[in-house]
């Protein structure tokens, strides 16, 4: 079975990610990844960091951002950008107020957890905010695992890692969560497109449960201008990524795929290249042409 040599979605410690751009690359590089995203969620803050990294490995980086936005009933689905011009004024500007929006409810939520008698460690939340870096489920959840006060609660729960803990308390119908409304997917689409990037949604699966809905949404983003699907996914089953490549053929949409990467000590995502292609080819020639046009001139 042929093994990608792409990897287009990562997170460094500008998002959700523990590793500095620069080590996200090298880990990639070592893993023998040609063709790489930064796509850290509604910034682009550790791009420039990793282009340059990538010339000193020897690997293709493509600009990207994972924009977290809603549809309808799911409240979190996510868009990427790819070939994005990540000096682009408006695009920054837009970023900024999703993640201001973000933070705020993330404040939210954080009470909330206080009502359920969580204690939450403001300390690295703080820290975070003081860096201008975005604060999502990971780092409530993170805030509430290493508070001590915390401790006898949470195993007696049976939460020890984040994995554990957001499930159970901070996604929809769930006790500490609270939903978002801006921006939809269509707008993100709109972001995208207007910072002169490719629009692609991010693991349709992990977000929608049925064939039905996923192939409808794709309907649905196609005629919003949606330019492609990460077919490529390590959650995803043989039967699902062919039924999206098939779909994404019809419509005349790209496939991309990922190891959605965090760190080499993440429960799900630590493994570079670890998303089967399942028998599928896809074609990445603009991808690895926004990579050139990115890339660092000597």
């Amino acid at each position: 079975m042929t093994k990608p040599t792409f990897d287009l979605q990562s997170h460094s410690l500008h998002s959700d990610g523990v590793l500095a751009p620069e080590d996200v690359v090298a880990n990639a590089a070592a893993a023998g990844v040609k063709l790489l995203a930064l796509s850290d969620h509604d910034t682009v803050d550790g791009v420039d960091e990793a282009l340059a990294a990538g010339a000193r490995h020897g690997i293709a980086v493509v600009p990207a951002t994972e924009i977290s936005s809603v549809d309808g009933k799911y409240e979190d689905l996510h868009l990427l950008g790819y070939g994005i011009d990540h000096h682009d004024p408006v695009l920054a500007e837009r970023l900024l107020a999703a993640r201001a929006d973000r933070e705020l409810r993330a404040e939210r939520m954080a009470a909330k957890l206080n009502e359920l008698g969580f204690e939450v460690d403001d300390a690295p939340l703080k820290k975070r905010r003081e860096a201008g870096k975005p604060i999502g489920r990971p780092h409530l959840a993170e805030a509430v695992l290493i508070h001590p006060a915390n401790a006898e609660r949470l195993e007696r729960e049976g939460h020890d890692d984040i994995s554990s803990f957001i499930p159970a308390y901070l996604i929809p119908g769930t006790p500490g969560y609270l939903a978002r409304t801006h921006p939809t997917v269509v707008d993100a689409i709109a972001w995208v497109h207007d910072a002169g990037g490719l629009a692609i949604w991010a693991h349709p699966y992990w977000d929608l449960d049925s064939d039905a809905e996923v192939l409808g949404a794709l309907e649905r983003f196609k005629a919003a201008g949606l330019d492609g699907v990460e077919a490529f996914y390590p959650t995803h089953s043989a039967e699902q990524t062919r039924l999206i490549v098939e779909k994404a053929a019809e419509l005349g949409l790209l496939t991309t795929g990922s190891s959605d990467y965090h760190g080499p000590e993440h429960r799900l995502f630590r493994t570079f290249l670890d998303h089967p292609l399942h028998g599928a080819e896809p074609d990445l020639t603009p991808l690895y042409e926004a990579a050139a046009k990115a890339a660092p001139q000597d």
